[in-house]
């Protein structure tokens, strides 16, 4: 590499050229090999540090990524020189502390789904061995979000108070514990089963206030959608973790087994949690003042700390967009918890498949729903940097992440083996991935300061009308001895809430 002031023939580095002369130049060439670049000092991020020898230290920390080389004399061979600051032949790559923070987000969000979807698979050896009928398996399945309901409101809030690292490390501590006692209560009693369940969900309630809180503080607003596309790909993930190594744990180790497994996967992710996040980037012993520099400047108002208190409930609730992210929410969980609960069943029931093939069958859609969402929040962040407004692309997304489950679910109703149910069921989940770019980041567009708290509240209507779902599909199929009721009222739920959208929905800062 050589470092050459603009006005410095091409033939080689000017070894008389000091730091401050090349800090004066208009531009600098900076060369790698055969090709060159002409960079300004000033607005590249270069700083040119003290002279050693016939050496020049370069500080570069163009967009957040820092590198300290050394350039200067060729070597032998006649190439260019060039060496990292810490000794080695070559630059070091190091990944930016936001997207080690959003690995770590959706490693937790994958345990999150994953130690849910153990029980959609137990539930039918479960079911079979206590002689449970589909409405009292719902049932079961729903006690879960009989502590997701209340927690969702309780941990935005302490999020917003507390921060997302500290909120989030207890709510995996918490959920881990109850996923291992879950076998030991299911063989004690029902009610026992019926209240460790419900202490799971409890715990689970923070994970999705602490991931949208943590994503609005360490990334710019440009690089958000992406963000979130990545810890929900980590969420869609568990659901095809869960589905594939449960049966075949629970045939090798029997029904304890997976929840063991996950639990202590839980408590291992823990101890890299703590020591590597902060709940503010400005707080963390890592970060760069480049990628901190590009955090702050990249999100239109600073989200500063402050001691700034949520509007009250009623103010909130006086807004239409914030009846938008709640019906959004609301019918989001309805189909989400639909498929999430009764797909292994659904796959049994109507086509006569075992556990393990109904199990392959449900996860892979799952997959296909991880890979979507990244698209979708991609595609979202190229339409704001290309100068969409944020309202128009959150309706973008909204629009496709319902109209094209609506559709899918009616078409269900026609399918006649598991290849083509399989087919319509991943086209629904795989369309409804988009809502992450939709109302999930809508939530920080309009209330940045106090997004944990309505968050909350729109978490807790989706989590009701989750227990409706899942505990009417199992009273629907058992009178009518079929899904295609149900599934056509899902269907029709996610059109006229596709409406609702996009007439009160909006990007602008409200709250």
């Amino acid at each position: 590499m050589e470092v050459l002031p603009s006005s410095t023939p091409s033939s080689g580095l000017r070894h008389s050229s000091s730091p401050s002369r090349l800090a004066s130049s208009k531009s600098i060439r900076l060369s790698f090999g055969p090709k060159s670049y002409r960079v300004s000092p000033l607005s590249s991020g270069l700083n040119l540090g003290k002279r050693r020898g016939n050496r020049l230290k370069v500080r570069c920390t163009t967009e957040g990524m820092e590198k300290r080389l050394v350039a200067g004399r060729k070597d032998e061979s006649g190439g260019n020189f060039l060496e990292a600051a810490a000794g080695g032949k070559g630059a070091a790559f190091s990944l930016p502390e936001r997207f080690k923070v959003a690995a770590l987000m959706a490693a937790a969000m994958c345990l999150c789904n994953a130690d849910r979807v153990v029980m959609s698979v137990a539930i039918v050896p479960l079911a079979a061995k206590n002689g449970w009928s589909n409405s009292f398996s719902g049932i079961v399945q729903s006690s879960f979000l009989w502590g997701y309901i209340f927690s969702s409101v309780i941990g935005g809030v302490l999020v917003d108070r507390y921060g997302g690292k500290r909120v989030m490390a207890w709510g995996v501590a918490l959920w881990s514990l109850a996923t291992l006692l879950t076998p030991w209560a299911a063989n004690h009693s029902t009610i026992a089963l019926l209240g460790v369940r419900t202490f799971f969900g409890l715990a689970e309630g923070v994970a999705l206030p602490c991931m949208s809180t943590l994503s609005s503080r360490w990334f710019p607003t440009h690089e958000r959608a992406s963000a979130v596309a990545i810890s929900m790909a980590g969420f869609h993930l568990g659901n095809v973790v869960g589905l594939i190594l449960t049966p075949i744990m629970m045939w090798s180790t029997g029904i304890p087994g997976p929840f063991t497994f996950f639990s202590t996967v839980g408590l291992l992710w823990l101890t890299r949690w703590a020591f590597v996040v902060t709940s503010d980037p400005q707080d963390s012993p890592f970060i760069s003042k480049g990628e901190l520099r590009l955090i702050q400047e990249g999100k239109k108002k600073s989200l500063t700390r402050s001691n700034h208190k949520s509007p009250p409930l009623r103010h909130i609730l006086s807004k239409l967009p914030t009846w938008a992210i709640i019906c959004a929410n609301i019918t989001n969980n309805w189909g989400y918890f639909v498929l999430l609960s009764w797909m292994p069943v659904y796959f049994k029931t109507v086509f006569d498949v075992n556990l393990k093939q109904a199990a392959w069958f449900s996860a892979v859609p799952w997959g296909t729903m991880a890979v979507s969402g990244y698209v979708a929040g991609a595609t979202s962040d190229h339409l704001i940097k290309a100068g969409y407004s944020l309202t128009l692309v959150r309706k973008i997304m909204q629009s496709i992440g319902f109209i094209g489950p609506g559709i899918a679910l009616l078409c269900l109703n026609c399918a006649n083996s598991p290849v083509i149910a399989a087919v319509y069921i991943t086209a629904a989940l795989s369309l409804s991935s988009f809502s992450q770019a939709g109302f999930l980041l809508n939530i920080q567009d309009i209330a940045p300061q106090c997004a944990g708290f309505i968050h909350g509240i729109a978490n807790s209507a989706g989590t009701f009308a989750a227990i409706i779902s899942t505990i009417g599909t199992g009273y629907f199929v058992q009178w009518l001895g079929s899904f295609k009721a149900f599934l056509t009222v899902t269907a029709v739920l996610y059109l006229v809430t596709a409406v609702f959208w996009n007439l009160f929905a909006t990007g602008e800062r409200i709250f």
